[in-house]
């Protein structure tokens, strides 16, 4: 029987692969035990117990960005999560550490070395993370979901993708699509959403251009996420959704999208062959101008800045392009070229190699 130590957590971005992997390992493996390392504060506290797996949580102890009175508690905290990792690696027989990234997973990986267990690595983003480039350091497994991503002895694997929408059928998931969000049959549908907590310029851009979008003949599927403050423009045709709990129904009726460029959700696009116009999150290392590049060299996509993302862009640049048909087809099957679907398998196959060599 062989014992997984999944280390990962505070966003979707982390957490949504973790679980991808750990519910393949799951179904593969009958007699496995999966653990997850992760933290009070993030995603995970909620989403790991949900999904039947174990939380063993370590203080999140951040990486301090510049010398004053926190940087000089980091050692001591740093070291006592190690330590801690360690405890649990050793009296839970952990056979293989496989860290995706985030507060807890430096200590994971600094555990496993000390340990003597294999440790295997997923970098979601296309620019990674400093706690995958310290641990690629210590390991020859690193599975990244974008080529050309930039860390030692990198892998391509894709993103493990939920299964709901690895195995999602547009075609055959439409009719049902339609009538669980209201959407009238006889028009293509626009989803926007900037993820969970939702995007400001998209959300302020969209309403304020409600009226030029229905009137292009296009229905929008507008996920606002569950803190942004809006205003229903209240338009027949414009669906407004503080949140949405079947994200596999909405790619499903989507024919065109205007998102954020988060890891994955540039990954669930692609796989399903949805064009996008693509607006990164301004805020941060620059990852997600770098998560949509495939895509863009690709042709299945479009950026623009936060910025210029604005009403006029909405309704001339976005309404001309949700009007050529052709374009969108294109553009369509541009995303599909670089989009995989078999991301969780590629990655439990290389969690399997670490694990026999």
């Amino acid at each position: 029987m062989t014992t997984y130590l999944l280390a990962g957590g505070g966003t979707a971005g982390h957490v949504n692969p973790l679980l991808a992997v750990a519910d393949r390992i799951r179904l593969l493996e009958a007699d496995a035990t999966v653990l997850v390392l992760g933290t009070a504060e993030g995603l995970e506290a909620r989403l790991v117990p949900e999904r039947g797996y174990e939380l063993i949580v370590v203080p999140r102890v951040p990486f301090p960005r510049r010398p004053n009175r926190a940087a000089l508690r980091f050692l001591p905290r740093f070291n006592a999560a190690v330590r801690t990792v360690t405890d649990v690696i050793r009296s839970r027989h952990v056979d293989v550490v496989v860290g995706f990234g985030g507060y807890v997973s430096t200590p994971a990986y600094l555990a496993a070395r000390r340990a003597g267990v294999s440790i295997v690595i997923h970098e979601a983003n296309a620019r990674p993370g400093l706690a995958n480039k310290l641990g690629a350091r210590l390991t020859r497994h690193v599975g990244v979901a974008f080529a050309g991503t930039k860390i030692r002895h990198a892998r391509f694997v894709g993103m493990p993708l939920r299964p709901e929408i690895e195995e999602l059928d547009r075609v055959a998931g439409r009719p049902e699509a339609l009538e669980y969000f209201g959407l009238a049959p006889d028009r293509p549908v626009l989803l926007v959403t900037g993820g969970s907590l939702g995007a400001r310029t998209l959300n302020a851009a969209m309403i304020a251009s409600a009226a030029a979008l229905v009137a292009a003949g296009w229905q929008v599927l507008h996920i606002t996420g569950s803190k942004a403050e809006v205003t229903d423009p209240e338009l027949p045709g414009y669906h407004l959704l503080a949140y949405c709990d079947r994200m596999d129904l909405a790619l499903a009726v989507a024919d065109f999208a205007v998102t954020r460029a988060g890891a994955a959700t540039v990954s669930e696009l692609c796989a399903l062959g949805i064009p996008a116009v693509y607006v990164p999150y301004a805020v941060g290392n620059g990852e997600q101008r770098f998560n949509a590049a495939p895509v863009l060299a690709a042709g299945g996509g479009v950026l623009i800045a936060d910025a210029d993302f604005v009403p006029a862009f909405v309704q001339g640049e976005l309404v001309t392009l949700l009007g050529d048909r052709a374009r969108r087809g294109k553009m369509a099957r541009g995303a599909a070229s670089v989009g995989a679907r078999d991301g969780t398998a590629r990655m439990v196959d290389l969690i399997h190699e670490a694990l026999t060599t």
